[in-house]
């Protein structure tokens, strides 16, 4: 089988028994709602980025997210340059990363939603070293913040993971193509056969 690709991009996978599949039409990467539709078609976690800014619980949900390296053990956000969140968080000492579970999605739109009015029902523990985390979530990160850098209107910060707590059988929630979604967990080996 092979990949079968023009000047109007991949053509999908070409044989003598299946033909040509559908192809995606092109679009410029210049237009917004093209673009956001693009990179929406990768689903991808949402994590919650909290601490204590003076006795008072801050954070947002960020669904860039990426294990970065194991020596050190870092992870990286990437959060838009127009947040007004970001600045209060990137002060703090310890940062909680909450991965949130498949039950969630209430919590992700209150952290999306107006600033003043994100923990007004959301439940939050705090950490001995004030990063903040919630439960419900499958992953907990303390982190430190190590490093930033700008990409474009975003920036990308790069964490280094203090302590961490886990549940690795937990369902995380999923967001894919602007909504939220479930893995299939019926039992099938992800190696091909």
């Amino acid at each position: 089988m092979t990949m079968s690709i023009n000047e109007h991009g991949p053509r999908g996978p070409v044989n003598a028994n299946s033909g040509l599949q559908p192809q995606p039409v092109p679009v410029a990467p210049t237009d917004p709602q093209a673009l956001r539709e693009a990179f929406g078609s990768y689903p991808s976690g949402v994590i919650a980025v909290c601490g204590m800014v003076q006795d008072h619980p801050v954070g947002m949900a960020v669904s860039s997210f990426t294990s970065v390296s194991m020596a050190p053990p870092l992870v990286s956000v990437c959060l838009q340059t127009s947040s007004r969140t970001w600045p209060k968080l990137r002060q703090l000492p310890r940062l909680g990363l909450s991965v949130l579970g498949e039950q969630q999605g209430a919590v992700c739109r209150a952290l999306a939603g107006a600033e003043e009015n994100r923990f007004a029902e959301v439940h939050w523990e705090t950490t001995g070293e004030g990063a903040v985390v919630l439960p419900g979530a499958v992953t907990w990160y303390a982190c430190t913040l190590r490093a930033e850098l700008p990409a474009g209107d975003h920036t990308i910060a790069l964490l280094e993971i203090d302590r961490l707590w886990a549940l690795p059988s937990a369902e995380p929630l999923v967001f894919h193509g602007s909504r939220f979604r479930r893995l299939d967990n019926s039992d099938r080996s992800a190696v091909p056969a």
